[in-house]
């Protein structure tokens, strides 16, 4: 899910920056997403990156100008992109595909490699990768520190109206993307338990992913400070977080776009990766770590907000870090990518 929302943020933007140019996304149908992709697609049975066959004829019948391979695809895939003339960007988001970006044999493939995270979290260039850089001349390498798409300010009110709160009153709760991770199928189920346990202890708390529910008017399951919202665009995500008092989330995309908003979290692991993640994240002192547990969650939270000193630490470290927008980043890349007609690019 991250991999796709980062591609779908950049291709609204570059939509918008370069009005008739031609997008596609090739996804595993299987995807959650899939069925509801905002961009043409083609579908596939699994990951692109197991099939190779279909993205080389992709590739030779649609001959785009740019490739984005985001955390995944494989060198014949690569190769047939640069023989064809399209410029290859590769994703990395993990350590293991930062690693088969700089390999020797990929090196020569790929015109930009984005590293995904800001560099605090994904750490600086090695001796060897800057060795490396040196040596074969490319790659350029840039750090997208977080993703951030912007809901028009007009709609930030709509935001919080929808959701039930005033600024700065509530605490947003946000599992991420819903898509499962090996032995913690249930951790919406977690998060959404710490979420309502938070309101029925008397805090005004936002929930926001799967397994939300609406209470009717005058249903005894209501709350007055349960606001359960469904999945939102990310627009509309950031608006709710540059609004929270504080926020609880995975340790994923959400907390370093929760984090390059000046706000004060709380970050819990899901996946395997997200723990070092947050490991460096609470050592940088712009967010406290909790256990996957709602008792967990709900008492570190409690701590927090009863503490307005370190509250306000939190907040002013996180603005002190002045993350980029990632956005941004990718489309200045992208510009120098592109042909001289952008408007007119794949």
């Amino acid at each position: 899910m991250g991999e796709y929302a980062r591609c779908l943020a950049i291709a609204r933007a570059a939509s918008r920056r370069w009005q008739g140019a031609a997008i596609r996304f090739v996804l595993s149908r299987e995807a959650p997403y899939a069925a509801d992709a905002s961009f043409p697609a083609t579908l596939l049975d699994a990951s692109p990156t197991f099939h190779s066959a279909a993205v080389i004829e992709l590739l030779e019948s649609w001959r785009p100008d740019v490739v984005i391979f985001d955390n995944a695809g494989r060198t014949a895939q690569l190769r047939a992109a640069q023989r064809l003339g399209a410029r290859v960007v590769y994703i990395s988001a993990r350590g293991r595909q930062r690693r088969k970006a700089f390999r020797w044999r990929w090196m020569p493939l790929i015109d930009e490699h984005w590293i995904a995270y800001p560099e605090f979290i994904a750490g600086s260039l090695s001796v060897l990768e800057r060795l490396k850089l040196k040596m074969a001349g490319r790659p350029a390498v840039r750090y997208l520190d977080v993703i951030l798409s912007r809901a028009d300010p007009a709609q930030s009110a709509a935001i919080l109206a929808r959701a039930g709160c005033n600024p700065g009153t509530f605490v947003l709760v946000v599992p991420g993307g819903g898509t499962g991770h090996p032995g913690v199928d249930d951790a919406a189920e977690r998060f959404k338990s710490a979420a309502r346990a938070l309101a029925d202890s008397g805090v005004a708390t936002v929930y926001v992913g799967p397994g939300h529910e609406h209470s009717a008017p005058g249903d005894p399951a209501a709350a007055p400070n349960w606001h359960p919202l469904g999945p939102l665009p990310q627009a509309e995500l950031v608006e709710l977080m540059r609004a929270a008092r504080l926020i609880i989330a995975n340790g994923g995309s959400t907390l370093l776009q929760a984090i390059a908003g000046g706000n004060a979290c709380i970050a819990v692991a899901i996946a395997k990766d997200q723990a070092e993640r947050i490991r460096r994240c609470v050592a940088a002192g712009v967010a406290l770590a909790a256990p996957l547990d709602a008792p967990g969650m709900v008492q570190s939270a409690n701590r927090l907000l009863q503490d307005e000193s370190t509250l306000a630490a939190l907040k002013a470290r996180s603005a002190q870090l002045g993350l980029a927008d990632g956005v941004e980043v990718a489309l200045q890349a992208l510009a120098g990518l592109l042909p001289a007609h952008g408007a007119a690019a794949r």
